[in-house]
C-alpha cells in the first residue's frame, strides 16, 4: 500500500480521488491561491468559477460561512477558505473568486484570492501529508503535490466542511447535518 493509501485508510475520509489512487494515471486539479499559499481541488468536483459577489448573511453560522449565494435558484453556502484555515476573514472584493464545487451531492462555494492553473499530475506523485504535521487544520489537507519549486496542498472537501472539533483533533460535528444544504 502506498503512503497515500495508508493515509487515506487511516483517516477514512472517502475522498473520490484518493479512492481512485488504487489505479494509476493522471489527475487534474484546479490550483488557486490564498495569500501566498497554493491549494488545489479535484477538477471533477468543480462545477463553476465565478467572480466574487455579495452574499446573503445567515445568522448562527460558523464564522467561515460567509453566507449564501443564489446561483440560478440554488442557495449555495460560501466558505471563506482563509478564515477556515485560521488566517482571519477575507476582505473580499472584485478580484476574489468563488469556486463552486460539488461536495457529497451539494454545491458549495469556496472563496479564494485567485485561480492559478489547471494542474495535471500522476496519482503516484501525490504525497501524503507528513504525520508530524497533523495538527489543527491539517485534516483539511488530503495530500501534497510538488511541481519544480512550488508545492500545492490538496484540499479534502469532505473534511473542509466537517466540524471545528475535527479540526482540533476532537470528535463530533459542530455543524449539524443538513445545515449547509
Amino acid at each position: 500500500m502506498t503512503d497515500l493509501q495508508t493515509s487515506t485508510a487511516e483517516e477514512g475520509d472517502g475522498s473520490a480521488w484518493q479512492q481512485s489512487a488504487v489505479s494509476s494515471g493522471p489527475m487534474q486539479f484546479i490550483s488557486f491561491a490564498i495569500s501566498h499559499d497554493q491549494y488545489g481541488v479535484d477538477i471533477m468536483s468543480v462545477r463553476e468559477i465565478k467572480g466574487w459577489s455579495e452574499v446573503t448573511h445567515l445568522p448562527r453560522q460558523p464564522e467561515y460561512i460567509r453566507g449564501v449565494l443564489n446561483l440560478r435558484g440554488v442557495m449555495v453556502p460560501i466558505v471563506d477558505l482563509r478564515c477556515r484555515f485560521g488566517q482571519g476573514k477575507t476582505d473580499a472584493g472584485p478580484m476574489h473568486v468563488v469556486i463552486i464545487v460539488s461536495v457529497d451531492n451539494r454545491l458549495v462555494g469556496l472563496l479564494a484570492d485567485r485561480v492559478l492553473d489547471i494542474v495535471s499530475v500522476e496519482v503516484s506523485k501525490i504525497q501524503a501529508v507528513p504525520q508530524i504535521a497533523r495538527a489543527a487544520r491539517i485534516t483539511f489537507l488530503a495530500g501534497l503535490i510538488t511541481l519544480d519549486t512550488l508545492m500545492i496542498a490538496l484540499i479534502d472537501l469532505s473534511n473542509l466542511l466537517g466540524s471545528e472539533a475535527a479540526a482540533n483533533g476532537e470528535a463530533g460535528p459542530s455543524v449539524p447535518p443538513g445545515q449547509l444544504n
